[in-house]
């Protein structure tokens, strides 16, 4: 069948070469060299009657841009986990299926979290500064200590696919977990983690805390949420940044109230607040937990997949 014959597919982001080959392979698809804004998106699906589209950060779609979309738009498929950069509910209410990628990211993003964990509390970013810097003298037994993470007890914040994810690598640490969310997970999911039914009991009880849930206008950790965390605790987030009141966040780690934290979201991306890059106790990274080879394959083939079903007229997998 010639290509042209194919649904048209506009990839709206850049992608990885797997994935753009699987969506010229499968669709008449126009894949972009440079990731597009909201109204570029609009403009090309009028122009070209287009059915779906690939959609990231850049290109996350509000009610007005929704609004401008042809009838020919059928779904707006998410290669992420995250859709909090588009208006789902306004892509309802005209009939347009939204989907995203919830399991594709799981694995690496809670990989990465260890990742902060350890490196927060083990000083990472200020030993390896050490080192490219030409090191040059001995330590000694009371010089730059970092906390141990064996059998420390770990918060977590939300136990979805990802919270869960990372409570079974904390096991591997020998570390107690205790977690929040709207209700209890069934004993199996549990595992042995220990429900707490809001983060005022959560949080004096942890010595590591971690978040996973949605990103909102509304920031979860505020100076009360950081003065109800133990002393000398450490704050992980790789989930949204908008969770964070960033001038409390900073006052906790400049106080030591927190002993140190480990971040890969930030408020403003990618213009994170300059004042944390001249911290010693915080370990940064621009937004990276999903950043293998693997998963972002899987992240656009888990939206192919979506698209593919809405437009052969059946459910997508992974419909919001």
């Amino acid at each position: 069948m010639p290509n042209n014959n194919r649904p048209r597919l506009l990839v709206a982001r850049r992608v990885p070469a797997a994935v753009a080959a699987r969506a010229e392979a499968e669709f008449h698809a126009y894949v972009t060299d440079a990731d597009m804004d909201a109204p570029s998106v609009v403009d090309f699906c009028i122009r070209h009657e287009t059915p779906a589209v690939l959609i990231g950060k850049k290109s996350g779609l509000q009610a007005e841009h929704i609004a401008a979309l042809p009838p020919s738009v059928k779904i707006i498929a998410n290669a992420s986990a995250g859709y909090d950069h588009m208006d789902v509910a306004a892509a309802h209410a005209r009939g347009i299926v939204v989907s995203n990628a919830p399991d594709a990211l799981t694995d690496c993003t809670a990989d990465f979290t260890m990742l902060l964990i350890l490196a927060a509390c083990r000083r990472a970013s200020e030993y390896e500064r050490i080192v490219r810097a030409g090191w040059g003298k001995s330590f000694g037994m009371t010089d730059m200590l970092g906390m141990r993470v064996n059998g420390k007890t770990l918060g977590i914040v939300g136990f979805g696919r990802i919270g869960r994810a990372v409570a079974q690598r904390a096991r591997g640490f020998g570390m107690q977990i205790l977690y929040t969310d709207r209700r209890p997970a069934p004993p199996e999911i549990e595992a042995g983690a220990r429900y707490c039914a809001d983060l005022d009991t959560l949080l004096p009880q942890c010595d590591i805390l971690t978040l996973h849930v949605p990103g909102g206008s509304t920031p979860l950790m505020t100076r009360r949420e950081f003065g109800l965390l133990r002393a000398g605790a450490v704050f992980v987030n790789a989930a949204r940044g908008s969770l964070v009141d960033e001038d409390a966040l900073y006052d906790a780690l400049t106080s030591q109230r927190l002993f140190a934290a480990g971040l890969d979201v930030y408020r403003n991306e990618p213009n994170i607040d300059p004042r944390f890059a001249a911290l010693d106790n915080v370990f940064l990274s621009p937004h990276m937990a999903s950043a293998t080879i693997e998963t972002r394959d899987q992240m656009g083939f888990t939206a192919l997949d979506n698209i593919a079903a809405v437009l052969r007229g059946t459910a997508a997998p992974n419909a919001l």
